[in-house]
């Protein structure tokens, strides 16, 4: 029985998975200006939901970066190209977040009212998300949700990053279920194979960025695919029974760690 409910972030609830490939994608042009920033924006579609490791070392190797990015390392003080690729990428980043209307303009409303759904009906809710915990609770309070979660997890609160199952395993364990009994709410092939790694049962809800990867693998049923929102609670009503039936729970609270 589905005892709690576990929801991404980025591409589940916002589509920042958007603004995240078009910040990547005008860093790689700034580094390099003859690369298109659509070959990059491509490029980023085979990495979401990974970890910002994982994304700027595969991009600075696909696109050819390295040079241009070690050109860079003294200036952010870093010891790695990617690391100093990311940099260059947060810049970008960090004006796209500064601007509440464009987070707004890419919320998923229908997903966000199954939140409230959820929420209403007494299921204990967390948040999982490969987001750094400082950008995810900036996006979290332009949208207004950041009461919405008894636990936020993000990657600073983890060692391995999705599809590692530790971020999912963190937060049943942070609500006091089993992780049997969460269902969670991913957009991401990463994120779908973290929740199925800790046992948990999983809907994908997919994206413009993600739609294809599900389509192309057989990570999950068809029906457990979303590919429509709007169908989104009649698929998660199929799977854990009536909402509503049960009884509202105290909060449990929100992972603080100290952070870099």
């Amino acid at each position: 029985m589905i005892s709690a409910v576990i929801f991404d972030l980025d591409g589940t609830l916002v589509e920042t998975e958007e603004l995240k490939a078009l910040s990547y994608a005008r860093a790689a042009v700034e580094l390099r200006p003859e690369l298109s920033e659509a070959a990059v924006v491509e490029g980023f579609k085979d990495l979401v939901g990974r970890s910002r490791q994982e994304v700027a070392t595969a991009l600075v190797q696909r696109f050819g970066l390295e040079e241009a990015a070690r050109e860079r390392m003294d200036e952010f003080e870093v010891l790695r190209p990617w690391q100093a690729f990311v940099q260059v990428r947060l810049r970008v980043y960090e004006v796209l977040l500064a601007d509440p209307e464009l987070i707004l303009g890419h919320r998923y409303p229908h997903n966000i009212a199954l939140l409230y759904e959820v929420r209403r009906s007494g299921y204990p809710t967390g948040l999982s998300t490969m987001s750094h915990c400082e950008q995810a609770r900036r996006v979290l309070a332009v949208l207004g949700l950041i009461n919405e979660f008894d636990i936020i997890a993000t990657r600073d609160d983890v060692e391995l990053g999705k599809p590692d199952p530790e971020i999912d395993l963190l937060v049943a364990r942070e609500l006091g279920v089993e992780p049997e009994e969460c269902l969670v709410i991913e957009d991401s092939p990463a994120g779908v194979q973290a929740a199925l790694a800790a046992g948990m049962e999983v809907i994908a809800v997919t994206t413009e960025l993600t739609r294809q990867k599900f389509r192309d693998t057989d990570l999950l049923d068809r029906c457990r695919v979303v590919d429509d929102p709007r169908v989104l609670p009649t698929v998660v009503r199929r799977l854990i029974g009536d909402l509503g039936r049960k009884t509202p729970g105290e909060r449990v609270g929100t992972l603080e760690r100290e952070r870099m």
